[in-house]
């Protein structure tokens, strides 16, 4: 018989499960971003899996290997200065004829319902370095973007 017709068994067949994807570039946290990414790690690690089964455990032990992962990685950022736009930022802009004020902060910090949007964002690119008054550039638009204020994100 054909090795094209034997079957070995359902396994064969199954979805590969694959880690985590990692953000790519570098992992820059705030001091906040740090604080919540090790007491994910001390959640995960406290959680007991005896209970769980197999594939619920396999979930749990590589989300944990994405938030060590993360953690080992992890670049405290020092404090900006706030004169230009950098990581650390809270920025409050007009696009649009709208004003919004968000902090730039790490990737696996940014949640953008609460104002917070990672650094690597393509808001947050163009915005990168620009003083107050100053316009930015913004999806293949000139001036799009006008830098209102800039503030040292609160680290609470």
């Amino acid at each position: 018989m054909s090795v094209a017709f034997r079957r070995e068994g359902d396994d064969e067949h199954m979805e590969p499960k694959f880690e985590l994807p990692i953000p790519p570039g570098p992992n820059w946290v705030t001091q906040r971003g740090l604080r919540l990414t090790r007491e994910k790690v001390a959640e995960l690690e406290a959680a007991d899996i005896t209970a769980l089964d197999e594939e619920t455990a396999k979930k749990h032990k590589r989300v944990l290997r994405y938030w060590r992962t993360r953690l080992a990685t992890a670049e405290l950022r020092p404090a900006p200065d706030g004169d230009t736009i950098a990581f650390g930022c809270r920025v409050t802009y007009r696009l649009n004829q709208q004003d919004k004020t968000v902090g730039i902060v790490g990737d696996d910090e940014a949640d953008p319902h609460e104002g917070r949007i990672s650094f690597s964002s393509p808001i947050a690119r163009a915005m990168m370095d620009a003083e107050v008054g100053e316009k930015c550039d913004f999806a293949g638009k000139t001036d799009a973007v006008e830098i209102l204020a800039i503030d040292i994100l609160d680290e609470a």
